[in-house]
């Protein structure tokens, strides 16, 4: 489980703890439940790291909602739900050139607006053969942004680098010369699906 989920896990058991005590067992079962949500929300899986040097993977766990082509790149959007996990991961092996935090609105993550207009954070990651970023968003739900690395960290591919707390979205920002191999719809898993290809 992710550190941050600790205070989220502890307080309501405790407190289920208290009021089981004092026989207030539906109160008790109520915080019960909500501990062991948050157990499951802030759960860490391992994941199996694809080994190709040519292959980009998903940063977050999610659905697949938005895939735009333009001079700047290609992007892939990922929405993240309360059930998904929510820890982000790098979408190649390289080096953070920046970290930039965007302030911004808490709209819904579910439209895709969020990108333009939500809190973000973008971290800018310099690999061997492309240069991505990677852009953590906030939605309605989710309160808080949580980036460990910062520029100049060298990152692995698949490498935990944060999370966000509840409801977000995740967008991955590729240059031109990659090949999209997902579609909107398709789930995907934090560094282990591929979603796209260098050529």
């Amino acid at each position: 489980m992710a550190k941050e989920g600790y205070p989220f896990v502890l307080i309501p058991a405790v407190l289920a703890l208290i009021f089981g005590y004092f026989g207030l067992w539906i109160v008790a079962g109520m915080l019960a439940a909500l501990a062991a949500f948050m157990a499951y929300f802030f759960r860490d899986p391992y994941r199996n790291v694809p080994g190709d040097p040519d292959i980009i993977v998903s940063a977050a766990d999610g659905k697949v909602t938005r895939i735009d082509e333009s001079e700047a790149g290609k992007v892939v959007s990922v929405f993240l739900s309360p059930l998904d996990v929510h820890i982000n991961r790098s979408p190649i092996a390289g080096t953070i050139e920046k970290a930039e935090y965007i302030p911004g609105k808490k709209a819904p993550a579910t439209g895709n607006d969020a990108s333009f207009i939500n809190e973000r954070n973008a971290l800018t990651i310099k690999g061997e053969k492309v240069t991505v970023v990677c852009t953590q968003i906030a939605g309605i739900l989710a309160r808080r942004i949580v980036c460990w690395n910062k520029a100049g960290d060298n990152l692995e591919r698949g490498q935990k680098f944060g999370l966000i707390k509840f409801s977000s979205r995740t967008d991955l920002l590729m240059p031109n010369n990659v090949e999209i191999l997902v579609k909107i719809g398709d789930r995907v898993v934090g560094g282990e699906t591929v979603i796209a290809r260098i050529k």
